[in-house]
Parts: C-alpha cells; structure tokens; sequence
C-alpha cells in the first residue's frame, strides 16, 4: 500500500491549512486564500525532486496519460506502441485520445522489449509508451535510441514507479513526457491524482492549457478573461490532493528506503528455493520495490508453488490470469468495445492500420508471465509479519 500506509499528522496539517481558507479549487481566490496555493507548491517540489523541468498535477494518473499524449498531438489515425504488460489505463489513454494502441512483447525486466519496437512500427506509428510496471525500471535508455531513430516520441507511463531511477536518473524524465499516478495503493498517494512532466515548454504548455478548459493562466489577467489557444477539458487536482501530495513527497524516499530493506528480507529467503529466479531489473540501484518478482521453470510448477504460499498466508499474483494487466485477457479490448456503439476509434475511416493483440505476436509475455509470481512489499512490515512470510517461504521450498 506503500504512502497510504504512513497516512498522518503531515498530512493532516496541510490539509488543514487548505481547510482554513476555504478554497479548495486550484486556481483563483488569491485574497480568499492567503497565499496558500497547494498544488502550485507540490508541482515545484516534485519537479525539483526529479530533475524535471516543468510538472503539472491532474486528476488521476489515467488524466495524466490522456492529458500527456494530447500535448504530443496525439491524434485519430495514429498508433501507439505499448507492452502487452501494464494497467488498462494506458491502452484507454491512447484510445481516448482517438489513436489505436499496438501491443508490443515484452522482455526479461517484464517491461516493454526495445528489440520489438521496430517490429511494431508502421506508418502510422506516432509514439511508444514504456511502462515501469510494478515499481522496476525498463531498459529506458535503449527504448529511447529506438524511438528517437525512427522519429517517435516517447511517453514514459512511471504510474507505477515514482521515485525509481535508471543509472541515476530518475524514471518519467527520459521520454519527451513522463506521467505518475498517485491513487491509494501507489508510491505515494492523494487518493486520486497524477503528475505530467517535461523538460519542454510547448509540450508543458499545451498540456497546461488543454487539462484546464484552454485557459492560458495568465498572471495579470482575471480567470474569466484569459486567453486560449485551444479547447480543452477539466482534468485539473484539486488543493486537497495537492496539499496531501506535499505531505507524501518529503516521504517518498523514506518509503522507498523502508521498501527495499523489506524486499531485500524477503528475496534472501525465496533464493534458497530451487529453480526460482528472479525478474531481471536493468539498474537494481533504482528499483523503487513496491513488488518482488519471481519467475519458476514452468507454469505448473508456478502455480504449485503459488497455492502452498496461499496456503501459507502469504498472497502472490500471476499476472497473466490477471484481467487488468494483460491485454490478452481484456475481452472488452478485443472485442472493440469503446465507450460509443460505434467502435470508435477502431472503426474510423482515418485509420488505415491494423492492430494485432493476438498472443501469437507476443511470445515472450506469453511464457515468461503465466511462469512468474509477485510479491507486494509494504513500508511497514512487523518483525512477526516477516518471520511468517519466511518460515512460509522455507516450508514451501520443501515441496520443490
């Protein structure tokens, strides 16, 4: 559960100092709010935390999506590389901004294979979306050659992974955008809410303009008087969320600290069973460990192990029965079943590709995670807690 774990006076205290003004909406209200301004402070804090160059706090991190590939002119007759590995967010996000999203294999990090990107590529192709799933880096710096030579843009979807890095930098900062979520089981959390940064001012600004009805935000002119460049939608955080996040963030890296002590327990013990190895991550040093990942010799044996862990008290996940997480399993994807009787987008005459989800064009998602088991590793984690998962762990490495 991770920040939403260490929910208390911090945040209690900058809540408080919004509910003191009144003034719960972002934008306005400068007498009425006595200089407090939440989410303005959260976005300069977080973007100073991950050498970005601009940050901008949306509703949700699916917001921060929509909201990121709008800005990059995104459009209907596009498509979109993604993993077959991730939330259902991301493919809805390129949908909703009218493009097609093209599924894409996966490697041994589990996340996006850069090898697969070119195989992918056709002439439609406007953007790549590298997912950090369950809190580990992608091989980012190669996924990024690839797209910049063939003149793609690059989204980084780190919903997952805030406060991770990859050879010191940190995740959402290689791409032209990054975005984060800060829903309640995230790395760190205001309920809802997500985060779009950049180092480019016109990607910024258009996402600025556009996650705010096209309100340009200009300083010296009244909100009902602004200019606009663009028509845009309401995707904006509220000073709740915003002023929660400022609690959170001094905090990440104590939860990413406490983490890795706590998966680093927990890994020792599972070593020691046979056949198991362990998800490979390009830059361990930047893994934010919110989960452990293991992978066994074959899926009968994985799901053997899975249920005497069960059996144990100790949850796992098999991703690939999973139905948020693997695009083979979303029946309401594969059958086109967007929001409107139409189709639409699959069904627009702009479009001229053909998108494939078929599990035969992504062989190695389809070995390696019906074979492979997460673990959640929490913040807080009682010495009792931890004995029951080990002595668990020993007692099932008996059964191999």
């Amino acid at each position: 559960m991770a920040g939403a774990e260490i929910i208390g006076k911090e945040e209690i205290k900058e809540v408080m100092d919004v509910l003191e003004t009144g003034v719960l909406f972002r934008y306005g209200f400068d007498n009425e709010r006595k200089g407090i301004f939440k989410v303005r402070e959260f976005e300069e804090a977080f973007a100073k935390y991950c050498g970005a160059g601009y940050a901008l706090g949306v509703s949700s991190g699916s917001a921060a999506l929509k909201v990121a590939l709008t800005a990059m002119d995104v459009a209907p007759g596009d498509e979109v590389i993604v993993p077959a590995f991730t939330f259902v967010a991301t493919y809805e996000a390129v949908l909703e901004a009218g493009a097609i999203p093209v599924m894409a294999d996966i490697d041994g990090s589990l996340n996006l294979d850069p090898d697969d990107i070119e195989a992918k590529i056709t002439p439609f192709t406007k953007a790549v979306i590298p997912v950090h799933m369950c809190g580990a880096p992608a091989r980012i710096d190669k996924i990024v050659e690839v797209a910049k030579k063939n003149n793609l843009m690059v989204l980084e979807d780190n919903a997952q992974g805030c406060g991770g890095t990859y050879k010191g930098k940190y995740l959402g900062t290689f791409g032209d955008m990054g975005i984060f979520s800060f829903d309640y089981v995230k790395t760190i959390t205001t309920g809802e809410g997500g985060m779009v940064v950049t180092d480019n001012i016109d990607l910024y600004s258009r996402s600025d303009w556009y996650h705010d009805h096209g309100h340009d935000h200009n300083p010296n002119v009244g909100r009902a008087m602004e200019g606009r460049s663009l028509l845009g939608f309401n995707f904006r955080m509220g000073e709740l969320q915003g002023a929660v996040g400022l609690a959170q963030l001094r905090r990440l890296d104590y939860v990413i600290a406490e983490q890795r002590k706590n998966k680093a327990v927990i890994k020792e013990a599972l070593s020691k069973v046979d056949g198991l190895k362990f998800r490979d991550i390009p830059d361990p040093d930047g893994d934010s460990a919110t989960f452990l990942g293991f992978n066994l010799p074959d899926a009968g044996v994985t799901k053997k192990i899975q249920k005497a862990l069960g059996d144990e008290g100790i949850d796992t996940v098999l991703f690939k029965e999973n139905l948020w997480h693997y695009v083979p399993n979303w029946e309401h994807l594969l059958s086109q079943s967007t929001a409107n009787s139409k189709k639409y987008p699959f069904t627009n005459p702009m479009y001229k590709g053909k998108a494939d989800y078929s599990r035969a064009s992504i062989p190695h998602a389809e070995d390696i995670l019906g074979r492979t088991l997460f673990m959640q590793i929490f913040v807080n984690m009682s010495k009792e807690k931890m004995k029951s998962i080990i002595d668990g762990i020993e007692k099932v490495s008996k059964i191999l």
